[in-house]
């Protein structure tokens, strides 16, 4: 099978490379090309800017029996490879803030659940690049709905967990438990979580490519496991090792602090959908790692390789501990 991998190759599409070509496939990748990737000669490359218009041009005159596109943010994304991009199956990778963006999300949210009213544009500057997103994401997943000339298949994930993950959120609660101080837990850490794991997601694009069942379907994927943000936290801080010192302080508490309750703890923000994977499970045979045995790997992975620096949201972190020792000794 020739597929075109579109996007990054850092995370879950550098899983999904290595699958394809264990499997035996011919891998095309394209992307803007401004970083290196692994793969040496084993894969080809097509280097361009679709928001620029290179998109067509670089797939013009050739057809592959697949493409997994990681990076369609919007209707013009998804309208220009709905024209230009000759291939038998596409897979699109969307997200669970597709869902968030309505009027009302339920919890957990269903692929049924998608229908609805989405909700005005927050005010909040902080919030309006989530909003935006999952916007986006609806926008292209309705040019790929209800089409029967175009067989297409959208994969939604929640928050993303593993190792190589640029976006550094699990690692965040790392730092703050290898250097020994208190973790601060918005609201206690009470709200519960359910993530998705990297790897997970590479294995089961790969085994659905080309399968007509899949044609016109959207798919959950995501754990099985709902545990609350402190569980994760705690959790993590036995399988390294580390004393876990969670403490609880109010959103409220936060904003009069001047402390940005997801810088220093990204779990804990709105903006991560809780969805329900029972559809994947009957239909494409979703068994996602049993979570424990994914933490188990992420850290060791950390352990093995610590980055030079911290998360950027780690610069606040003198400012937590003396807060949470103010806490403490009020307590």
């Amino acid at each position: 099978m020739h597929v075109l991998v579109i996007g990054g190759t850092r995370f879950v599409g550098y899983f999904l490379v290595w699958r394809l070509l264990a499997r035996g496939d011919q891998v095309t990748i394209l992307n803007r090309g401004t970083l290196p990737d692994p793969f040496g000669t084993r894969v080809e490359r097509l280097h361009g800017d679709r928001s620029k218009g290179d998109f067509a041009r670089l797939v013009a005159g050739r057809s592959f029996d697949a493409a997994v596109d990681f990076v369609a943010y919007n209707r013009r994304d998804v309208d220009e490879v709905v024209g230009s991009l000759k291939t038998r199956h596409y897979v699109f990778i969307s997200t669970g803030q597709v869902y968030l963006v309505k009027k009302s999300c339920p919890r957990p949210a269903r692929e049924e659940d998608y229908a609805g009213s989405v909700m005005a544009r927050p005010q909040d500057p902080d919030e309006q690049w989530e909003w935006d997103y999952g916007k986006g994401k609806r926008d292209a997943e309705d040019v790929l709905r209800g089409r029967t000339d175009f067989r297409s298949t959208r994969i939604r994930i929640p928050i993303v967990n593993g190792e190589r993950d640029t976006s550094r959120r699990l690692e965040s609660y790392l730092w703050r438990l290898l250097d020994g101080g208190p973790v601060i837990l918005p609201d206690g850490g009470d709200n519960r979580i359910r993530h998705v794991y990297g790897r997970d997601v590479a294995r089961t694009i790969v085994d659905l490519l080309g399968n007509a069942a899949t044609f016109g379907r959207a798919y959950n994927l995501a754990n099985d496991e709902t545990p609350m943000l402190r569980e994760l936290v705690s959790l993590l801080a036995d399988e390294l090792g580390a004393r876990s010192r969670v403490v609880g302080v109010t959103s409220k508490r936060l904003l009069d602090e001047e402390i940005v309750a997801s810088r220093i703890s990204p779990f804990s923000s709105y903006w991560q959908s809780f969805l329900e994977p029972a559809k994947a499970r009957s239909e494409i045979g979703w068994k996602p790692t049993p979570l424990a045995v994914q933490v188990k790997s992420i850290v060791a992975s950390f352990l093995s390789r610590v980055p030079e620096s911290p998360p950027d949201g780690y610069a606040t972190r003198s400012r937590e501990i003396e807060l949470a020792k103010r806490l403490e000794r009020v307590g």
